[in-house]
């Protein structure tokens, strides 16, 4: 088997310059073909609470479903590392409830890291998580659950802070950080600033990785998509005509035929 994806293993793709492959899943199906096809990381996001569960944010996502699903990918997963992420309010209210909630996604789930956003002002956050053992990765730039804050899913500019934070979560202990929604000139100069690993959605090609939503990407997701997203593949088209095709077999009694039943 493959070599264990590892904060060490990753470290040592960035000086290297080999890629990151990250993408999300959510079940065990999904984490099982993500990991048999060579991704080095999975990322249980909080985006479920919009593609899987059909929410309008990342909001309403508590830590009891966030432990639930990635149980299920790291039950799957046997090379990849596997990151949980902190869901809305599961960090913010105190140091003390993001190290225990962060300890959750390990001692209950079996994920290896865990993911929360935020620079600066989290930063104290990232220390004690890291402290306590356990490898954190940051997520600066367009951050979900501060979309309110924000006033919508915008291209973050601010290169100073930018930069700041990007310096500022090193520097807490994160061995990672997502850079989202972030010039390419920016992100580019963030990747050549920091020792840790940069992986990028929607921050061009000089990240030292990429992550995107699975479901965005094999065309599961049949809403709007941002611009930074690729479709590799359009399953929703493919299972509609599955689908439809059982229907119509059920219908005209086509289905099911002696070769699918018993005597």
């Amino acid at each position: 088997m493959a070599e264990k994806v590892t904060v060490t293993v990753l470290a040592k793709m960035k000086a290297e310059g080999n890629k990151i492959t990250m993408l999300t899943a959510y079940d065990y199906p999904f984490a099982r073909m993500v990991d048999e096809c060579g991704v080095d990381m999975i990322l249980v996001g909080d985006s479920l609470g919009m593609v899987v569960q059909g929410e309008t944010s990342t909001l309403p996502v508590t830590m009891d479903q966030m432990v639930y699903h990635t149980t299920l990918v790291a039950r799957a997963a046997k090379r990849a590392m596997v990151v949980g992420d902190m869901p809305f309010m599961s960090y913010q209210t105190s140091v003390k409830d993001a190290v225990k909630n962060a300890g959750r996604f390990l001692k209950e789930a079996g994920a290896a890291a865990v993911k929360l956003e935020g620079g600066a002002a989290v930063a104290d956050r990232i220390k004690a998580i890291s402290q306590a053992g356990i490898p954190v990765q940051a997520h600066i730039g367009l951050t979900p659950q501060s979309v309110h804050q924000m006033g919508g899913f915008k291209v973050q500019r601010q290169e100073d802070r930018l930069l700041e934070d990007a310096r500022i979560v090193q520097e807490a202990g994160a061995f990672s950080v997502v850079l989202e929604g972030i010039p390419f000139e920016i992100a580019e100069k963030i990747t050549k600033t920091l020792s840790i690993s940069t992986i990028g959605i929607g921050a061009g090609v000089h990240c030292d990785g990429q992550v995107l939503v699975i479901h965005d990407a094999l065309g599961i997701n049949e809403g709007h998509v941002p611009k930074f997203v690729k479709k590799y593949k359009q399953i929703a088209q493919i299972a509609r005509e599955g689908i439809t095709e059982y229907v119509d077999e059920v219908k005209s009694q086509a289905f099911p035929t002696k070769d699918h039943s018993f005597k």
